[in-house]
């Protein structure tokens, strides 16, 4: 199968990311930023994103580009360095899928690209155009992590986070390092748990049951008041509390929104609706999933008093504005893991509470997320069309799960029941996978309508 470009760039089996598919890509990026001679470069752990990197680099210098191999780090320690340089820059990253996919994320000087970008580099790419000029130069940057780890400790304070204990599950995440090297210098005392040397697709968005045991034997095993990771790239946070207990993305995002003041919360409709109740936010904006689609709506709030924050269901954290906690926080408007990590740990320490107290004073809505995997696309494609387009159908398929008061198509299909429960579907963008939401006013009851809706899905699309 050939490799898709979409939302999170270019994904595909590595066996299919040939140097010609790549070079193709990488030209046809570099076409879309004529202003900018440099490309950074940044990649994750898995076995084949060092031969990856080297195509890319490859392809540039013989474009005429300049190289700044940034080596392995996490996506948001790249980009942050590369806009600080304004450059352009690649990550060669499959982000939370296995080890045998990879692909490459792709910023401009400004940061993540926008759909805007997206098209022209798709423009680009079936034009198959050549960025041409004199052979680049390639030099290395070491000191990126640096940069991204400096950025906290100024923005925090070197006691903001004393006399915590945390974990850090290492697992495969290129940002395993980095994570304890914050933390430590935050002044909290970090216990690392689980290295990996064999790549571990960690999901943070629908954490495993056997991931969600570990965290709790952690919490309890080592006294912990709470257990930080991140997925491969480290652009989605995984934060459980001193119970071990995973606190969704979304709710890290609201969190450290709150933390920040912002005033423009932005974030995808598959996010929880608690965001929607929070009275400080005046202005809350839904869009469809993808940090695309975020970005878009973000780069509207353009004055400094929109104090403008956007966030995915998977807690990556997209800051707009610059902010000031203890000291000056910078905007980084890409996807990052980090700050909300960093800032509900921060909340709770300065309010003598714990993350688990933090969380029960939001307004109750209660999310559960779950995934096919493996799945045939065109044949999940059909089924999600038929609840979409006929109304008997979808009344059918939903019957056991409540009466359906209203439906929004911004992405996929979300179902609004009698009961205040929610229930959305929808493919996953680049990779053969289904995604299933739930939300309720009781945790209990969020899992058991993903669990069944599940089911059912799986029976529908012939998958397990």
């Amino acid at each position: 199968m050939a490799p898709s470009f979409g939302t999170s760039g270019l994904r595909g089996l590595v066996i299919d990311l040939t140097q010609e598919v790549v070079s193709d890509y990488v030209h046809a990026f570099l076409t879309t930023v004529p202003e900018c001679n440099t490309l950074f470069i940044g990649q994750d752990l898995r076995p084949s994103s060092p031969d990856i990197a080297q195509m890319i680099a490859h392809t540039a210098l013989e474009g005429g580009v300049n190289v700044v191999d940034c080596f392995a780090l996490g996506t948001p320690a790249l980009a942050l360095a590369s806009m600080s340089a304004k450059a352009a820059a690649i990550m060669v990253t499959g982000s939370h899928i296995p080890a045998d996919r990879n692909g490459l994320k792709f910023y401009v000087p400004q940061g993540e690209i926008s759909k805007e970008d997206e098209q022209k580099i798709s423009a680009a790419y079936t034009a198959r155009a050549r960025r041409k000029g004199a052979a680049g130069t390639q030099t290395t940057l070491p000191e990126a992590e640096t940069l991204y780890v400096q950025r906290y400790i100024d923005a925090f304070g070197e006691t903001a986070l004393s006399g915590l204990r945390l974990g850090v599950y290492r697992h495969s995440s290129v940002a395993r390092d980095t994570m304890e090297t914050i933390l430590t210098g935050l002044g909290a005392t970090v216990v690392p748990l689980a290295h990996s040397d064999t790549f571990i697709p960690v999901d943070t968005e629908a954490v495993d049951d056997a991931t969600r045991a570990n965290l709790v034997t952690w919490a309890q095993l080592h006294s912990l008041d709470a257990v930080a990771s991140t997925d491969g790239d480290a652009d989605r946070p995984l934060l459980s509390d001193a119970a071990g207990k995973v606190i969704p993305g979304d709710v890290l995002g609201v969190l450290t929104a709150q933390v920040l003041g912002a005033k423009t919360v932005i974030t995808p409709v598959s996010s929880n609706d608690m965001v929607r109740r929070c009275p400080e936010f005046e202005t809350v904006i839904l869009t469809r999933i993808g940090s695309p689609f975020v970005i878009a709506e973000m780069e509207k709030a353009k004055s400094p008093a929109d104090a403008c924050i956007g966030f995915e269901a998977n807690g990556g954290f997209l800051l707009g504005f610059d902010a000031t906690v203890s000291g000056p926080l910078a905007a980084l408007p890409t996807r990052d893991c980090m700050l909300p990590i960093i800032a509900p740990l921060f909340a709770a320490k300065q309010q003598g509470t714990t993350l688990a107290d933090l969380v029960s004073h939001l307004p109750r809505c209660f999310t559960a997320a779950d995934r096919l995997q493996e799945i045939d696309s065109a044949k999940a494609a059909t089924f999600l069309a038929g609840l979409i387009d006929n109304t008997e159908t979808r009344a059918a398929f939903f019957a056991p799960f409540g009466i359906i008061v209203s439906v929004d198509l911004t992405d996929g299909l979300r179902v609004d029941f009698e009961s205040g429960d929610v229930v959305h579907l929808r493919p996953s963008g680049n990779a053969p996978e289904f995604r299933i939401y739930a939300q309720s006013s009781s945790e209990t009851r969020a899992k058991e309508l993903t669990t069944r809706v599940r089911a059912v899905v799986a029976t529908q699309l012939g998958s397990k």
